[in-house]
């Protein structure tokens, strides 16, 4: 069936709204955390990991998107846009950048072209060749939330730590499987319902858990994506 597209603009153009749609979240997120940063005393892993999240989750906006049409593709302009920024940021940017001191963990800019540079290539990957696919779905749910929530919870709550390749906590881990799973269950069923499936979904965000501990830091950006996609068209 055939979408309608707002005010019956060409399908070109409703896309290219939808992207602007998602250009004023995503950037609507830095400033927000540099003022709580800068003005409230939110703390810099606090900020990086709201801004994650809110990375992840804008694929909100991927129902919005007509299929079938090169332009649904434009879904990942944002994405692509921050992989030129954070390329320029990471190499010379100033201390007081606004990505640095949201995006960091301890205001070293070089930290842009590793784990934060390989959630954007990441987030255009599943845009494109896993567009509106259940395993790309996931891959960003769940790299979003899960990933997001388990250092924040870790960091402050974890008391059973374990060390494999990095530094973890049982408790940091149980925020991952706790986040991945209903970031991946709603996601889901919001984006392509058609292949919801619920059993399945709680065992990958086991799967994507146990490859969260024994990841190293920085390369989880890489490994929970890789994961879950290889889980999801083999299980």
């Amino acid at each position: 069936m055939l979408q309608a597209t707002f005010f019956s603009l060409p399908v070109v153009w409703h896309n290219a709204l939808v992207t602007l749609l998602t250009f004023v979240y995503v950037f609507s997120v830095p400033p927000l955390m540099d003022y709580l940063v800068t003005n409230h005393g939110l703390p810099r892993d606090i900020s990086r990991k709201i801004t994650h999240i809110c990375a992840g989750s804008a694929i909100v906006f991927l129902p919005l998107f007509i299929d079938g049409h090169w332009s649904q593709y434009l879904n990942i302009t944002v994405f692509a846009v921050w992989t030129i920024l954070l390329i320029q940021k990471g190499l010379f940017a100033a201390d007081d950048d606004q990505a640095v001191k949201t995006m960091t963990r301890t205001g070293d800019k070089r930290e842009l072209l590793k784990g934060t540079l390989y959630f954007v290539l990441v987030a255009m990957l599943c845009g494109t060749l896993y567009y509106k696919t259940f395993e790309g779905v996931l891959a960003m749910a769940m790299l979003g939330w899960g990933d997001g929530l388990a250092p924040v919870i870790g960091t402050r709550y974890g008391k059973m730590k374990y060390r494999i390749l990095s530094d973890k906590s049982v408790e940091g881990s149980l925020a991952f499987l706790v986040g991945s799973a209903a970031a991946g269950l709603f996601f889901v069923s919001l984006i392509v319902p058609e292949t919801f499936d619920a059993g399945k979904i709680l065992l990958i965000a086991l799967i994507a858990t146990a490859v969260e501990g024994m990841s190293p830091k920085e390369v989880d950006n890489l490994t929970i994506p890789a994961a879950v996609v290889l889980a999801a068209q083999f299980l």
